[in-house]
Order: structure tokens, then sequence, then C-alpha cells
């Protein structure tokens, strides 16, 4: 996720609020519905805060939260009561609000009366809209003043404000209200028992225009525009059914955490990408899309599809310090409105990021494998070659070998790879590591970047290309294991410095470097050993950092936290070399851990020990629903069955170690090579129906690429 640097954190969105996200939208409030400016609250459309204050008042009374609850990503229900003015404790009007998202909001308000005289009262709804970009809200330094103005019509407001040549406006429709600058007021006389209720709608105004068509629910089928959105993607992804109902119903929150996080790309709207997450980072990042459209192939292999060609589209061109772009580099961040002083790199698209490049080349390889048409594929193919040049030329600083990251300007981030908080890589006893730095697992990228793409070399014909990239993986994976590996203590350096030295803090960031196959086989056992010791393992997955080392705080963002997608990919590292009892023991803490967050897993909690808190401590400014956070659950579960496909060798492949815990586990509906197909695994013996034609069921774990090119030099193509 994007970090942060020391001056740069953003602030607890509070206990009790609730975020809505439909695509690049979001909305937090407090737990009663109200949103006030002195909170990194608001209604964000296109990274612009275009409500700042939304409250609701009775008789001048603010409403006393009872309850909220999520009915969908972007839709939610609050309900409350209007504290009595004579001392007594109940009351008898309760006011529920049905909100809905997506580029703007509408809200519907109900007022019941529950005592047997009807009753008179005024019902007020403040609102302002201060348009603040993200950045200024999120990190509590909103300096721009707006010029605005406000115009009242019938049960109608309109606020329309400038700042330098900049105009922005919202429009709020509200039938029945009485319509002043300030609020709308509704004057209502309620019966014994019965109800008052109205819609407002608000909607952003571009070019003098607004359309409150968005919101308009067609047909008369009582369907919104973001319910059919959601029900076109329910039709198209895997149904799930499991004997562990617990695990059914997290798999089916992250499913549609991923549908609302979902974005279009605005020069192509058939391009669908993954948001990395709510509520600070509703847009496309390098990073954080590129895994979570990783994790989520066997769900949506589309996603991947379009996050590549998206990425590909903005691929760097050019030598720009500000910005970090370079040629062939894959951009770090997106953003769409935002003020470029503000955003990172003081520009809409930042590229601070070493590790999005090699990922590009090393999903680009996975996606080959899920029967898209070739010449999709070869399309993809020049942007594969120059974010490869991009690692020869600017990656390798220094021409050791390995990509290491140094920022170009004193805006960017400190750090670049994951871990990307200002503090997040450092030396066991807490010294923080100086630029440039290597990252173990970048190296681990780089490898299987090499060994994909020369995979797709061979798969064409060009045997030299193939033959290169193979012996410069082989190479790195030899230079990585001599300088990376630390005898002393058992396990990889996370990074060498700029001086070259081993930081040689205990992190989790070797964990990938075991799903990458970078590892030699002989130090593997002493890597998943440290990675599941009691230093690291909290009892809930992984820690970022060792419990004795220098640096560790459980409630730090990247120095002893727990990631959910960092164990996701541990898990599938451990089992790749054979580690089974360990790789279904993360698995199920993070999916138990699930359970204590309704299904949905935060982008990050607290490292404390299970046998400290019975159940996991929440991060204060975790986003959540995240991304990869939403894809870990698809990619626990799919790494526990072996599931993966490699359409143009005819194979899907499948050899499950789900623990019995699990129960059976049946899928249909799921994507394969343009068709669907039907799984079943009963008492660990899996079952495949309607495969396309020309694919074969093999029971045991789909070859790696490394297994691929070493068969394809003892037997060349002719």
């Amino acid at each position: 996720m994007a970090g942060w640097n020391a001056d740069t954190a953003a602030g607890p969105l509070g206990a009790g609020a609730l975020t809505l996200v439909e695509g690049s939208s979001f909305c937090i409030s407090l737990p009663n519905g109200d949103i006030h400016p002195e909170h990194p609250h608001g209604l964000f459309v296109q990274d612009t805060r275009i409500l700042s204050r939304w409250t609701l008042t009775v008789d001048d009374q603010p409403v006393e939260s009872l309850g909220a609850e999520t009915k969908e990503p972007y839709r939610a229900l609050f309900v409350g009561r209007v504290p009595r003015l004579d001392g007594h404790a109940d009351s008898a009007l309760i006011v529920e609000r049905l909100r809905e998202i997506g580029a703007g909001i509408q809200e519907q308000v109900t007022v019941r009366n529950y005592s047997q005289r009807e009753t008179q009262c005024v019902i007020s709804l403040s609102i302002d809209a201060d348009f603040a970009d993200l950045f200024e809200v999120k990190e509590a330094r909103i300096q721009r003043r707006w010029h605005e103005t406000r115009q009242a019509g019938d049960q109608a407001l309109t606020i329309t404000a400038i700042w330098q040549d900049v105009r922005k406006g919202i429009h709020i429709q509200a039938p029945g209200a009485d319509a002043s600058p300030e609020r709308l007021m509704y004057r209502v006389l309620i019966p014994p028992h019965g109800h008052w209720n109205t819609v407002v709608t608000v909607v952003p105004r571009t070019e003098g225009t607004a359309s409150i068509a968005t919101f308009v629910h067609a047909d008369g089928d009582e369907l919104s525009p973001r319910d059919r959105r959601r029900q076109e993607w329910v039709a198209k992804i895997p149904v799930v059914q499991m004997g562990n109902r617990s695990i059914e119903r997290t798999l089916r929150c992250s499913y549609d955490d991923l549908g609302a996080l979902r974005i279009e790309d605005p020069n192509h709207p058939d391009r669908v990408v993954v948001a990395a997450g709510a509520p600070w980072f509703m847009t496309l990042f390098g990073r954080d899309s590129l895994w979570a459209s990783e994790m989520a192939l066997p769900v949506d292999p589309s996603l991947a599809l379009g996050t590549l060609q998206t990425l590909a589209d903005r691929q760097g061109s050019v030598v720009d310090p500000m910005s970090e772009e370079e040629p062939g580099k894959i951009l770090h961040e997106v953003r769409l409105d935002v003020s470029s002083g503000l955003s990172l790199g003081g520009k809409s698209i930042y590229y601070g990021s070493v590790d999005a490049t090699p990922l590009f080349v090393m999903l680009l390889g996975a996606v080959s494998r899920w029967g898209f048409a070739k010449d999709t594929i070869m399309a993809l193919l020049p942007h594969a070659d120059r974010a490869l040049d991009w690692i020869r030329d600017y990656g390798d600083k220094d021409g050791d070998g390995f990509v290491e990251y140094q920022r170009l300007n004193d805006q960017g981030l400190i750090n670049q790879g994951w871990k990307d908080s200002w503090d997040g890589i450092n030396f066991a006893d807490g010294t923080l590591a100086k630029a440039p730095i290597a990252l173990c697992e970048v190296q681990g990228y780089v490898y299987t970047a090499y060994m994909a793409r020369a995979w797709m070399a061979y798969d064409v014909g060009d045997l030299a290309l193939a033959d290169e990239l193979t012996e410069r993986a082989a190479h790195l994976k030899k230079q990585f294991n001599e300088q990376f590996w630390m005898p002393n203590r058992g396990y990889y350096a996370v990074a060498l410095d700029g001086q070259k030295r081993q930081v040689d803090a205990c992190a989790s960031n070797m964990g990938h470097c075991l799903w990458l196959g970078i590892v030699d086989d002989d130090k593997a056992p002493l890597v998943a050993q440290r990675l599941m010791s009691p230093e690291m393992f909290s009892g809930w997955g992984v820690r970022t950092l060792a419990t004795d080392m220098g640096a560790y705080n459980p409630a730090s963002y990247h120095n002893g936290s727990v990631w959910p997608h960092d164990n996701a990919i541990i898990a599938a590292g451990l089992l790749r070399y054979g580690f089974v009892e360990e790789a279904q023991r993360i698995s199920t803490a993070l999916l138990e851990a699930a359970e204590y967050s309704d299904g949905r897993l935060p982008e990050l909690f607290c490292g404390f020990s299970r046998e400290q808190f019975a159940k996991p401590i929440a991060y204060p400014t975790a986003c959540s629903p995240q991304a990869w956070a939403a894809t870990t659950p698809i990619q626990l579960v799919t790494t526990l069955m072996r599931y993966d496909t490699h359409v143009s060798r005819g194979g899907l492949w499948m050899d499950p170690v789900l623990p019995e815990s699990y129960g059976d586990l049946h899928i249909t509906n799921a994507p394969l090579a343009g068709g669907r197909i039907k799984i079943d695994i009963v008492d660990s013996t899996p079952s495949v129906h309607g495969l396309p034609e020309g694919i074969v069921f093999h029971r045991g774990h789909r070859p790696w690429m490394t297994e691929l090119m070493e068969q394809a030099r003892l037997h060349p193509k002719n």
C-alpha cells in the first residue's frame, strides 16, 4: 500500500467510523451517519471531497446512534434515536438513514414515531462542501480556501466554488424541503405509530450541469445502477459452497469487496482495474493493483488483463526527477483530480516504486497461462521488454546485478518497496537503512520476471531470448543466495544498503522469496523455521518484523504488524517448498482473524500475540476494504487447493491440502479458457466437470517456470 514519509501520516478515522465504497468514490462518516469537517470524513468523488458536512438533526438535536449495517459495499443503513429533552431514557422517535454512494450520494431518511400521539418536529440537514483534495483531508492540512456561492431554489440547493481557475460544484435535490443557503428543513407531523420519509440526492456539477440520473432506479425494478453493476459482477464470478460456513462467508465478502473496488480506465471504459483500497487509495496503484489482480486470477482473469493494459498505456517514457518517471518504468499511483502540489512527486502520476516494474512482467507471465488470445498477449510483450530494459538501465543503479531504489526528489517516498513507510527498512538494532537499498523480495520479483519472459519467448520460438533470460535468472539466483544469505543468523537479509551491507533485520520479506523460487533448497527449511518462530508468528499471522528486533513495535505500520496479503504470499511460498503444515497454519489463522471483522480482512492489524489478546487488535488507520486484503482469502484457499492452469499446455492442475476443518469445497462458474467449470473437493479428493476442449486435469502442482524452461532446454523446439 502507499505508505508515507515522516510528516504525511493519515489520521485515525475515529471509533465506529463507517466507510462505503463504489469504484473511485468513497464515503466516511460517524456511526450515526453524520459527516463533520473536523474529522477526516466526507464524500469523495475522483479524489475530491464534495461533501465535508452532512449532519442531520431533529428539533436541533443530533441523532444518537443505535447501530449501522453495511448492506453492500456501497450501501449502509444507519439507525438512531432522537434524545428526549424531558430526562426520560427512551425516545419514541427512531431515525433510519439508508445511504447509497456512487458518483454522488443518495440518502433515504425515515423517521418513525413509536408513541401513541402525533409528533410535530423539524428535521434539518446541514450541508457543506469544501472541495478539498484527498491529500489535504488525509493529512489534516487543508490550506486552500475556495470562493463559494450558494443558490437555494425550489426544493434544491446548489453550491459552486472557484479557486484560481478551477471551478467545482454540487447540486442537492430534496423534494419537500424548504431549502435555504445553509440547510434543508422539513417541518413534519408524524402520526402515532406512523412514519415520514424523504430522499435527498447530491451529485457533482460538471461544466455547469448536474445529473441525478446516476441514482434513478430504472425500470421500476428497485435496482440502482450500482445494484445492476453488482449483479453483473456476481453473475461472472465463481459461486463457492464450503463446509466451513465462516470461511465461505469470508470468501463471499472478498468477492463483494473486490467487485466494489473495480474502477474503469477513463480512456478505455471496457478495461476494468482494481483500486488499491479505501479510504485513501481509491485509484490505480501499480504494486497493489498488480498483486490484487494476480491473486484474483481464479475469480476473474480479466481484472489482471485490464490492469496490465492500463499500466502499459502509462508506462514511463522519459526521465523526470519530480515524478520519478523513467523509460520503461511502471507507475506507483495515479491521482484523478488532485492539485499537483499535494500529490507525490507533484504530478498526477507518480512512479516511485521499485517493484511495480518486475511485478508487471511477472503478472503478464501468469496472465499468459489463463487462455487469453495470443495477439492480446503479444501486444503487451513490447511493454514487458521495456520493463526489463528499465531493470537493466535504471533499476540496477550501480551495475552490481541487483535492483535498488533511491528517491529522486524530496517529495517522493523514502522507501519504495511494499514496506514504503519512512521507517520500514531497518537493521536488527533498529538503525534505519540508507539508500540506495536493494530489497530481498525485489530480487525475487526480478528473477520471476526473467523466467516468465523467458517462457513467453520460448513459447513463440524465440529461443535465443529464452536462453539469455534463463541464464540471467540463474546468475541472479546464485548471486542473491551468496550476498543476501546470513549463515550466522539462518535467514536472508531484508536488503543490502547503500554500502552493500546486509540489512540484518528478521523481516517477513524473505517469505516472498520462497514463493518466487529464488531461495536455494538447502536454505528453505531455516527460512520456514524462522518465519514460524514465536518471534515472527503472532498466532494470527507472520509479523512484518520479529519481536527481538530493535525497531519492533506491534502497533506500527510495517515494523511488527501483520499484513494479510504478505501472509498469503508467505503461505504460498511455504507450500512451494513442501511445508504443508506451516502453510495451513498461516491460512487458518488469517481466516479465523477475519471472523472478528465480519468476514472482511483489513489491510493490516497489530502484531500482538494471540496468547496476549484473544482477538486481533485493529490498526487505527488500516484501509478496509482494501484490494490485496480482499484477495487474500482467495489466494489462501486456492493455494491450499494447489489450483492453477496453463492453457497453452492444455492443463489444469490441482492437488488439495485443505485442512479437515475447512470441510468439503464446491465451486461452480469458475472461469477457465473462455468457459466455466465446476470443482468439487470431497475428503481431499478433487474432481472437475465441464473442462473446455483440449484441457486435461492433472493431480499435482502446475510445473513452475523454472521446471518448464529446464524441460525446454532438454527438449528444444525444432
